[in-house]
């Protein structure tokens, strides 16, 4: 191979994004890389498009198989042994090499990786935790500029952060939380994932037989004996829960004895949800480090797992698109793209900061990679209850959080949304994109829900509880027509019925945009009467 290189179409870094570096790595530090390759077929416009337009005129289309995914839109097997001969040329570890996924993992010291991509790392010092990095874009030689779309790793920075809000927790034991057979909260207005299903109608025939959800986890881990006691206390079935470590990250809850970490708060909220709405349903959780690298390889694990085979992928965690490079933003929505044509529905939480989405420079933000636009994005509420029955429900803002959403700066607008009234975003220049969220749900922490996490009970909240919630709602809609749905986002935006059992929110801002009549980018559009959204799924015609 020649040593002329060529930068990794976005792949560039500013060093205004993060601190100085304080140093250099050592020369023989590991470093692990994930390089990603073109597929043998365009794909983000072809098939997902297909089924999309497919469910808008009420047709059910079938998905692929993952061996026909492989063979049509998997790499090419030439277009990997290229990178990997290039790996081996430069004294760099092949760990292995996915047609699926169109991954090449690679490793090597932190100097011969360097060299390899043509990058200088640094480490960098952030809240007393130390990272490599790099600055400006990754390079490959000429001979694999046209094969090789992205290089994650040699950032391994934490990335994102779990959508939730942490509120009372029980002081007394678990049998102390939600009252016994009725799921009604003990200390008003908590309630259970299983009593806010109810509120909005779930039909209860439905259980998720047959359905396997996924997660993605960047930290934190479950206790089996909480899961065990919560199904035990909510009259729900013993749930089969499966772990699958992902670049060497397993479950790990924090020591006994400490503080209930947000990231064990969000595993537990994320699996005791869905586990509440969809009690029959098999459940895997991927474990991946909080890193650029770590994250992507988790969704392409859950998306290709043909052990497993998820239905649905509920994802919790993000951060602020411009807090991404362009090559990952691209890489999680061809991940999600993968996801829609194998006919796996992914749900993922719009973020808890508004749509300054926490960052306080001035400007209107959404995060990844609910923006994605294979993605179903989900927004919160602050629901209000009486006598059993939803009293009022308007944009969650408020002490513990404000409903994430806007018009991505990254990503244009999808042909589903085309007629859906997204606007500009509030951004100077006024640039037309994918407006977020989809959907919405209660996630204010002033109904929080009940979870049991490390023998406690603890009432969170956030959007965090909205993405399994409605992965939840995908798993039943996919038992009840006996096949997978999909993206769902084609069909909701589009399908009359759909439509017609969606309840506007139309009262609240989320900072830089308020709610309104139709879509808005507070809560999208708006919360669904599941009874009737159900119904409206029969219409679908199987083809």
């Amino acid at each position: 191979m020649t040593s002329e290189f060529h930068p990794v179409g976005g792949s560039e870094r500013a060093g205004r994004e993060r601190p100085r570096p304080v140093g250099r790595p050592d020369d023989h530090q590991r470093v692990a890389v994930t390089v990603l390759v073109r597929r043998r077929e365009p794909l983000r416009e072809r098939l997902p498009t297909a089924l999309a337009d497919a469910a808008a005129a009420g047709r059910l289309a079938r998905p692929l198989d993952h061996a026909e995914f492989t063979e049509r839109y998997g790499a090419d097997p030439a277009d990997l042994d290229r990178v990997v001969r290039f790996a081996r040329e430069r004294g760099l570890q092949v760990l292995a090499a996915d047609p699926r996924s169109r991954a090449v993992r690679l490793a090597g010291g932190a100097a011969a990786v360097s060299a390899a991509f043509g990058v200088t790392l640094g480490t960098y010092e952030h809240d007393g935790a130390r990272y490599h990095g790099r600055e400006g874009a990754v390079r490959v030689p000429a001979e694999l500029a046209e094969v090789v779309q992205a290089v994650l790793g040699l950032d391994d920075e934490p990335k994102a952060r779990p959508h939730l809000c942490l509120g009372a927790a029980a002081e007394a034991r678990p049998e102390d939380g939600p009252a016994e057979g009725t799921g009604a909260p003990a200390q008003a207005p908590c309630l259970t994932a299983a009593e806010v299903a109810r509120l909005y109608g779930v039909p209860e025939h439905l259980d998720g037989t047959g359905q396997c959800v996924a997660f993605i986890e960047l930290g934190g881990g479950y206790l089996p004996d909480d899961l065990r006691a919560y199904a035990a206390k909510l009259g729900l079935p013993e749930p089969s829960l499966t772990c699958v470590p992902v670049d060497g990250t397993a479950n790990s809850p924090a020591p006994a004895g400490g503080p209930t970490t947000s990231a064990d708060a969000e595993v537990a909220l994320d699996v005791e949800v869905a586990m509440a709405v969809a009690p029959r349903a098999r459940f895997v959780v991927y474990f991946a480090p909080n890193t650029e690298r770590g994250f992507i390889d988790a969704v392409h694990a859950a998306v290709h797992d043909t052990d497993h085979r998820p239905d649905v992928i509920s994802i919790s965690w993000g951060a602020p698109e411009s807090q991404w490079t362009g090559q990952a933003a691209q890489a999680f929505d061809e991940a999600f793209a993968d996801a829609a044509a194998l006919g796996i529905s992914v749900c993922c939480s719009s973020g808890d900061r508004g749509s300054a989405a926490g960052l306080g420079d001035g400007r209107a933000h959404v995060e990844l990679p609910a923006s994605a636009p294979h993605a179903l994005a989900c927004g919160g509420t602050r629901l209000g209850v009486e006598g059993g029955r939803v009293a009022s429900e308007v944009v969650w803002n408020d002490f513990s959080g404000i409903s994430g959403g806007g018009v991505s700066e990254v990503f244009g607008v999808p042909a589903w949304q085309a007629e859906a009234g997204v606007p500009v975003s509030a951004n100077p220049g006024g640039r037309a994109g994918r407006g977020v969220p989809d959907v919405a749900a209660n996630a204010a922490c002033s109904t929080a829900y009940w979870v049991l996490v490390r023998g406690r009970w603890q009432a969170v909240g956030g959007t965090s509880a909205v993405a399994p919630l409605w992965a939840a709602l995908c798993a039943l809609a996919n038992q009840r027509l006996g096949r997978r749905v999909g993206h769902p986002a084609p069909f909701l935006y589009r399908s009359p019925a759909a439509r017609a059992a969606f309840r506007d929110v139309g009262d609240g801002t989320n900072g830089g945009y308020r709610a309104g009549p139709g879509w808005d980018a507070c809560t999208g559009l708006g919360v669904a009467d599941l009874t009737a959204l159900m119904a409206a799924l029969d219409g679908l015609t199987r083809t």
